[in-house]
């Protein structure tokens, strides 16, 4: 029986690795999961060439890691990490994987996002999100991902709370200043001296001679 020419093609793209390309594949993504606390698992079946080299010019330009590799590396490589730290994932491992990798938790959401819109489509598809050990489950977390604070953004934040009540006190002072107040100096009124006491030797009259 002939092989459909399509189905031939696919086969042909199909690439065996030895088992020696299967270990350093699986070594090479230990060290990304070691090395990031963020990492998104996406689906990019359905995209062209031209599609997935524009994908990945868009991580590299925002310093995100972008790595296709199948899905059994991943779940052994993630398995000889933690098994019960990554199990959440496990399920989203089917279809086409491609694994992005980044220090920010919202930068691969904003990627997606913004190439979703572009491209008038629905690739690629966010399967899950392993956020600094919190997993976010299916494509409808997409929307919340994108409005995850970063670090930089949370520290931001308290900083603006620790200087709120410094600048409320200087605009305070500099609203006093502006409408002529004076100062606690200034306002309080000046005490009465007490009256002074005449000496002694003024008061007594002096006693006459004796004859």
């Amino acid at each position: 029986m002939a092989i459909p020419r399509g189905v031939w093609r696919k086969r042909q793209k199909i690439k065996i690795m030895t088992p020696a390309q299967k270990s350093e594949a699986i070594e090479i993504l230990k060290e990304k999961f070691n090395q990031y606390n963020n990492f998104y698992i996406t689906d990019t079946e359905s995209l062209n060439a031209e599609q997935v080299s524009t994908l990945r010019r868009h991580c590299f330009d925002k310093q995100v890691e972008m790595k296709v590799a199948k899905n059994t590396l991943i779940k052994k490589a993630l398995e000889s990490l933690d098994t019960e730290k990554y199990n959440g994932v496990f399920e989203s491992l089917n279809n086409v994987t491609a694994l992005m990798f980044c220090d920010s938790p919202k930068e691969p959401a904003l990627i997606i996002s913004s190439f979703r819109k572009s491209n008038n489509g629905e690739r690629p598809v966010l399967k899950a999100a392993f956020i600094n050990g919190d997993i976010f489950v299916g494509d409808n977390q997409l929307t919340a991902l994108t409005n995850i604070k970063t670090k930089n953004e949370l520290i931001g934040e308290v900083i603006g709370l620790l200087q709120s009540p410094a600048k409320r006190v200087l605009a305070a002072l500099l609203h006093h200043h502006e409408n002529g107040g004076s100062t606690a100096e200034e306002a309080a009124p000046e005490a009465p001296q007490a009256p002074e006491t005449p000496a002694a030797d003024d008061a007594a009259p002096e006693a006459p001679a004796a004859e």
